[in-house]
């Protein structure tokens, strides 16, 4: 009775025992229980039956709790008009960041010290983070591209020393498929911290297009001929107009350009 007293006036269960002492005394108790002790028995469920019923309550909280938080992440970065791959890498953030609070908090119920723990993570993390520099730069270079949006899904770009169109932006990689049907997967450090050139960029470009003919052709005839050819292509622009110009005397051939 006395000892019920005690827990109702405040008194927390022992918490600064080494870990292995309280396993044992937790064996201890159990033991003295099974044996038919009713003061072994309101001890045990005071010293370790509520701090089990406290942790449950308190993981199924952060789950609740993430979740909600994770929503509000996810509907505010949304309202911002964030990218869909980085809004929802926010949210998954902010829901394992409140459920790994709740399960420290948890632990700190049975005694455990938590700042030894926290100091075990950020230790971990560390680690973690210099083994996985070169992922942790795509994943930082990813972010970048999906903030300044030098490109978009459907763009053709040169960037790394590869071209192609653009089908998926992730965190990490970006995904290109060339004209002849192939696929590049692309490291996103390596495209962020290369030139860039997006080909789509602008709503029209112009295409230049060099063409040799014979000393023997007249320049007449063969400008006729390529303003002629100007004319059967289709969405060209009359505005800039085309433009065929004579570049230089080459070796063998009388080379001119045509801009459209």
């Amino acid at each position: 009775m006395t000892f019920f007293l005690a827990q109702a006036e405040g008194d927390a269960p022992p918490e600064n025992g080494a870990l292995a002492d309280r396993v044992q005394d937790a064996q201890s108790l159990g033991a003295r229980a099974l044996e038919g002790d009713p003061a072994a028995m309101g001890e045990l469920f005071a010293n370790y039956g509520l701090p089990i019923v406290w942790a449950l309550v308190i993981i199924v909280g952060s789950l609740i709790v993430g979740k909600i938080i994770a929503g509000m992440v996810r509907n505010g970065t949304t309202k911002a008009k964030v990218d869909e791959t980085l809004s929802r890498f926010f949210a998954s953030m902010a829901y394992y960041l409140v459920l790994t609070l709740g399960v420290i908090f948890a632990l700190s119920k049975f005694g455990i010290d938590v700042t030894a723990f926290a100091a075990i993570l950020a230790a971990a993390g560390f680690a973690v983070g210099m083994a996985m520099s070169g992922t942790l730069s795509n994943f930082a270079a990813g972010v970048m591209l999906l903030i300044f949006r030098p490109f978009k899904i459907g763009d053709f770009i040169i960037a790394s020393g590869v071209s192609g169109k653009v089908t998926e932006i992730e965190l990490f990689t970006t995904t290109l498929d060339t004209p002849d049907n192939r696929r590049i997967i692309v490291p996103n450090g390596s495209v962020f911290g290369s030139t860039i050139e997006n080909v789509n960029h602008h709503a029209t470009r112009r295409v230049d297009v060099n063409v040799g003919v014979e000393y023997s052709a007249g320049i007449d005839r063969t400008r006729e001929v390529l303003e002629g050819a100007i004319q059967t292509v289709e969405g060209r622009l009359d505005d800039p107009a085309p433009v065929v110009y004579l570049l230089e005397l080459g070796d063998s051939s009388v080379n001119w350009v045509v801009r459209i």
